[in-house]
């Protein structure tokens, strides 16, 4: 593999802050609420395994204030209990003072629960509400201090007030309440990998250069582009990072394939709209170019995420997606697969990642595990085997695809597909493809070619139009 770089930095990108330990923090107030709805939220959570903090401390007074901040900054999601005795506390006003500071520094989600009191109650802080405020800034603080302390507050419950959340009234009870949250937690959350080649022969190698060059970035928005032809392995790669990277990130987005975009007047708003779909989950509703551009700034700017777009070959699209660092909050990814390279240097992407073939040992070790089941190939085909795979040119998508093709065939049949192998040149994996297809007998089992190049591609559409 060969890497280029316009630009380095001796930092690290994921020891940048924050770091995350937990998935949710929890601000409530009040033994009653921490009887019913908060206690029963917590158990829900944890039984979905998300990793939730609660303290004892979090409904009494006298805890360690600054141990939790950083634990709130520690934390992807603030889940905030507004009750009708939320504003007595010192504490709980502080805790949610610092989760409107990590809401707007560093895109924090926020997700406000009302209960028993409205969205306008706590923008407002009026009657009861706004006198338990005054009295619990009085109990700390005196003269300026004091001012500076009901200012503060009040413009964190006004920030948080107009925040989307869920009104308990609006509920039957509260069991339906927690389990609308916690459906939405795990949705943001989505702690789910992506699927990947079954047999990852050389992958880690390259997964681990290119995981180095993001780790060596500073906390700025890094920009990675992975190139290579078809067939080489880009999306395989982009996978194999994203799974190893994701959790530490406040959203993430990934276009397997940039075909399903195709469409040259809608595919921009598309490829804008599934950016941010992906991010905040409810689908946006865009009209324009410059609309999709400034939704993804306003949204986006202060999150800190991991973007993978495969498959951009294209550099008018590219740059709607993501054409300007300032959209995305420090400590972005952004991985792009391309066959072109020039795409990547007109963004100016921060590192090039060039995707060379397989050598002579692994490709056969791929083709094996698809076509035999095991690492090397049955003595009986070991020089149909050999010749497989040199005609295939190092190619994952060829090696994977011919391998699984070929699997449970007869002698006959693997003569036949090497002698047409060898009427092209090598490296040509289209060409290769199109040669076996051709070759097929029926429709049935052409369906049945498509469908396995499909399982291990996502160019479905350009093989079917090779026929």
């Amino acid at each position: 593999m060969e890497f280029s770089s316009s630009s380095s930095s001796s930092s690290s990108f994921l020891k940048s802050e924050p770091q995350f330990i937990y998935d949710v923090f929890i601000n409530s107030w009040g033994k009653e609420i921490g009887r019913k709805l908060v206690s029963h939220l917590h158990s829900v959570l944890l039984q979905a395994q998300v990793k939730t903090l609660i303290k004892e401390e979090n409904l009494q007074e006298g805890m360690d204030l600054d141990e939790h901040t950083r634990e709130i900054a520690a934390s992807k999601i603030a889940i905030i209990v507004f009750s009708k005795s939320y504003t007595e506390s010192t504490y709980c006003l502080l805790q949610l003072e610092k989760i409107i500071e990590c809401y707007e520094t560093f895109g924090q989600i926020v997700l406000p629960i009302f209960y028993e009191i409205g969205p306008l109650d706590v923008r407002d802080q009026k009657d009861d509400l706004g006198k338990a405020l005054k009295e619990a800034a009085h109990k700390s603080y005196s003269g300026e201090q004091l001012e500076h302390a009901l200012s503060r507050w009040s413009r964190a419950l006004t920030t948080a007030a107009g925040i989307s959340g869920w009104d308990v009234r609006n509920f039957r009870h509260d069991a339906e309440l927690v389990e609308r949250i916690v459906s939405r937690v795990r949705e943001l959350l989505d702690y789910k990998d992506l699927s990947i080649t079954q047999f990852p022969v050389g992958l880690e190698s390259h997964v681990e250069k290119v995981i180095g060059y993001i780790e060596n970035h500073s906390s700025k928005v890094c920009m990675i582009g992975i190139w290579g032809m078809g067939g080489s392995g880009k999306t395989t790669i982009a996978k194999a990072i994203y799974n190893r990277i994701y959790r530490p990130f406040i959203g993430k987005s990934l276009t397997q394939s940039i075909r399903e975009f195709w469409d040259p007047k809608t595919r921009p708003i598309d490829l804008q709209e599934s950016l941010l779909c992906d991010v905040l989950k409810p689908k946006p509703d865009m009209k324009f170019f410059g609309i999709g551009r400034t939704r993804i700034k306003d949204k986006l700017s202060r999150k800190k995420l991991l973007i993978v777009l495969d498959d951009m070959n294209e550099f008018d699209y590219l740059e709607n997606v993501c054409g300007n660092r300032e959209w995305f909050g420090q400590g972005t990814v952004i991985i792009i697969t391309t066959r072109d390279v020039n795409v990547l240097n007109l963004l100016k992407v921060d590192y090039v990642y060039k995707m060379d073939h397989m050598n002579e040992n692994e490709s056969l070790e791929l083709f094996s595990w698809h076509a035999f089941g095991e690492a090397k190939p049955r003595k009986d085909f070991n020089e149909l085997a050999r010749h497989t795979v040199a005609y295939c040119g190092g190619l994952p998508q060829a090696l994977t695809i011919l391998g699984s093709f070929l699997c449970d065939k007869t002698m006959k049949e693997w003569e036949s597909a090497s002698s047409k192998l060898k009427r092209i040149p090598m490296d040509q994996v289209q060409n290769i493809l199109k040669i076996i297809f051709d070759g097929l007998r029926n429709h049935m089992e052409k369906d049945v070619f498509l469908d396995i190049c499909f399982s291990f591609s996502s160019e479905r559409g350009y093989v079917t139009d090779t026929k």
